[in-house]
């Protein structure tokens, strides 16, 4: 038995060592960062330690701007992209013919790189002096007022954002969905029709129960995605996010570190912790409401 246990830990040693040099450390640093008051990144010196970081972190106007953009996102994009995911899943389950073109055309933007497909939306929804954008093409044709998105009124803004998030998750989710609904039992549906039920009694007792574990899934992926969003961000509104009011929590600990108010890795770490610390929570409210919504086969 003891020899059995040794091979095993001999086995997870590469993995440990790992996790401890990349994860368990660096999360340590921010740690003793995030404390760290007055820290100078030139001299690596402190003047004491204490909670002065976070006090300045969640009175900055800036990240109180990039919590709120962060949180309409998350909470827009990840339930929305979900019920479309399931919705367009269901549809391609159905059908027989094309099956395989469908998904794989359903599939093709997220084997795309996210700055490219941000910069097609930018060109997308920007006004320029010599051109509305398609879109805005689009709105004044059916006798609307056309509309500045990535520099014009906040809600067109985040409109844009939430439209690109969204895009950009659902191949993935749909190739979940997808693959979860193939999976399927199809006794269970047979039964079903045999005893009369209806398509939706079918899909409210059999097909989400069935699935609920993939939902689940990728509810707490598409939760801490949302909150990490930076890159999409800049790709459609540039790297001055502050200057836009379309800054996000990642992308503020960037700007902490490297941008022109750079060269404060105590208020970054603050920040990253404070960020830590919103995902861990969301992440265990969903494990807890998983225990009774979530059926796992």
């Amino acid at each position: 038995m003891i020899k059995s246990s040794a091979k095993a830990w001999l086995y997870l040693l590469p993995a440990v060592l790992f996790l401890t040099a990349f994860m368990v450390y660096p999360l340590f640093d921010v740690m003793v960062y995030s404390v760290e008051e007055g820290y100078n990144f030139a001299s690596q010196t402190y003047r004491g330690t204490g909670l002065y970081n976070y006090s300045y972190v969640l009175h900055d106007q800036y990240f109180l701007q990039a919590v709120k953009n962060t949180f309409i996102l998350v909470i827009i994009t990840v339930p929305l992209s979900t019920g479309i995911a399931l919705l367009i899943s269901l549809g391609l389950n159905s059908i027989t013919r094309f099956k395989e073109l469908f998904q794989t055309i359903f599939f093709l933007p997220y084997v795309t790189n996210t700055l490219a497909v941000g910069l097609v939306f930018m060109i997308l929804f920007k006004k320029t002096p010599y051109s509305e954008g398609f879109v805005n093409l689009i709105i004044t044709a059916l006798g609307g007022t056309s509309v500045d998105f990535i520099e014009g009124p906040y809600w067109a803004k985040m409109f844009v954002l939430c439209f690109y998030t969204v895009w950009v998750v659902l191949p993935f989710k749909i190739l979940i969905l997808t693959s979860a609904l193939a999976s399927v039992d199809e006794d269970l549906y047979k039964a079903a029709k045999v005893d009369g039920t209806g398509r939706l009694r079918i899909f409210t007792r059999i097909t989400l129960p069935m699935i609920s574990s993939m939902i689940f899934y990728l509810v707490i992926t598409g939760f801490i995605g949302a909150f990490k969003a930076y890159s999409d961000v800049v790709a459609i509104f540039g790297t001055n996010l502050n200057a836009a009011g379309m800054n996000t929590i990642v992308g503020y600990v960037y700007d902490m570190l490297y941008g022109d108010s750079g060269g404060y890795p105590s208020f970054a770490s603050a920040a990253a912790l404070i960020l830590f610390a919103i995902v861990l929570t969301i992440t265990c409210i969903n494990l807890l409401v998983s225990r009774k919504k979530v059926y796992y086969a």
